[in-house]
């Protein structure tokens, strides 16, 4: 298990990376049906008729495997990942078969002047299937505790 970094534990320029995981069609189908059902999430066919080709994830079950990456050991940060803002963008879509993993760069650590127990850390993720495209970028705020004592 990763260490859990405070806010005291990070510096710009600092990388991570998180493990990997491997999405399917089924997973793609269900995750679309449930928060995402347009066409090219939900059949073969009409992501093959879409501009996408086949078919493809939603960005937000893109997103929802990054956070799990990130939680799990990519971003291991003590007291969870807090978010207080982000810009996503997903420059190629996630298909069937795809093997994810998340790097991470520490853009900015910056301590509250008001709150001297947490400050606020910005992060630049890219999310990259196996072949090395990326899927997801995220440039995202999140709450870091510090150390206690």
């Amino acid at each position: 298990m990763p260490p859990d970094f405070a806010l005291d534990d990070l510096a710009v320029g600092q990388r991570f990376e998180s493990a990997t995981y491997t999405v399917d069609a089924d997973e793609i189908k269900a995750f679309a049906a449930r928060y995402d059902p347009q066409p090219f999430h939900l059949d073969e066919a009409a992501g093959g008729a879409s501009l996408f080709g086949g078919l493809v994830a939603s960005g937000w079950h893109t997103a929802a495997i990054t956070m799990r990456l990130m939680v799990e050991g990519g971003l291991p940060i003590a007291g969870g990942l807090i978010g207080a803002g982000a810009e996503i963008a997903w420059p190629n879509p996630t298909r069937p078969g795809d093997t994810l993993r998340v790097q991470c760069e520490v853009l900015s650590v910056q301590p509250s002047r008001s709150r001297p127990d947490r400050g606020i850390v910005t992060l630049r993720s890219e999310t990259r299937t196996q072949r090395d495209v990326v899927v997801q970028t995220l440039v995202c705020r999140i709450v870091v505790m510090r150390r206690a004592g």
